[in-house]
């Protein structure tokens, strides 16, 4: 029995009306004859009983669509549902943030989208300093929101989202803290607390150069593996962090200076996730809402932070 004459049949004994049965079907009066003869031949018994004035099931008939009816709203639910997950965005997003302003825009994205698509649920987990990539590899994250340079040949970043100026945080009692902006070549002035972990040498460089643009060198400072272990070695004096501007809001204590930089390098900031995750649709939801978000959002501004 094929799935036109199953239709037909099942249309024909709710409608009892060849006519109206064709209009439903789209076919013509003749084909639904057709179709309905065919399938009463198969059966080997009359299915409906025909006169001039009305259209009846025979018992036959009757039990025929008793018995086929539920299985065929059990095909058309089974395809519907079919259709419907493949469109709908839905399950959990397990998402990484690298600093507190890319987890600011995590969160915002996530407020977005329980409004917009309440079906999707999303899970959020800071990025370590130490390890910027390892989690994300091992399918911890399916996307992090990271500062860049990301230069990996299996991961894949997507557009700037943020960018931000950057600060140097330095003990109150430095002779730099009383300046109101400072340069590159100042970095040789104070040791600079590094990252201990598996960072690639290019963005260790991009954030913790070891010599100024004339060649200075800088003295590399204490090692760290977090940000609130890097600001108490700051405060105490035993070395400078440079860090993005967002630090003076997010991490404002006593003891600390944030000096803008006026002549360093703006960060960015994007999501990137693993190069063989394509095609999810929940990842690309979200990587547009994040940029209607990222619109939307200002600035940090170190002299009024602090």
């Amino acid at each position: 029995m094929d799935q036109t004459e199953l239709e037909c049949f099942l249309v024909l004994a709710e409608e009892l009306h060849f006519g109206r049965t064709a209009a439903r079907l789209r076919l013509s009066r003749a084909r639904v004859s057709q179709l309905i003869q065919k399938l009463e031949r198969r059966v080997g018994a009359p299915l409906f009983t025909r006169t001039s004035r009305r259209v009846t099931l025979t018992t036959l008939g009757a039990r025929l669509r008793d018995d086929l009816a539920p299985h065929h709203r059990g095909i058309e639910n089974a395809l519907a549902r079919a259709v419907a997950a493949a469109r709908a965005i839905e399950g959990v997003l397990h998402v990484g943030f690298s600093t507190p302003l890319a987890g600011e825009l995590v969160m915002k994205t996530i407020e977005e989208l329980r409004t917009t698509h309440p079906e999707l649920a999303v899970e959020v987990c800071e990025v370590p300093l130490s390890d910027p990539y390892g989690m994300l590899r091992r399918g911890d994250f399916d996307l992090q929101l990271t500062d860049f340079p990301v230069h990996e040949p299996d991961l894949t970043r997507g557009p700037t989202l943020l960018v931000e100026n950057r600060v140097l945080a330095v003990a109150s009692a430095h002779p730099l803290a009383a300046r109101g902006t400072l340069t590159l070549e100042d970095l040789a002035q104070v040791p600079l607390l590094t990252i201990a972990g598996d960072i690639p040498d290019y963005w260790s460089e991009h954030h913790l150069p070891t010599h100024t643009p004339h060649g200075t060198p800088i003295e590399p400072g204490p090692s760290v593996t977090n940000h609130q272990e890097a600001l108490t070695l700051v405060a105490a004096g035993r070395g400078a962090l440079l860090s993005g501007a967002h630090i003076a809001l997010y991490h404002g204590r006593p003891g600390i200076a944030y000096i803008p930089l006026k002549d360093g390098n703006p960060l960015a900031y994007g999501l990137t996730r693993r190069s063989a995750a394509t095609g999810n649709r929940a990842l690309e939801l979200f990587g547009r809402v994040a940029r209607e978000v990222a619109g939307g959002m200002a600035p940090a501004v170190p002299g009024r932070a602090a």
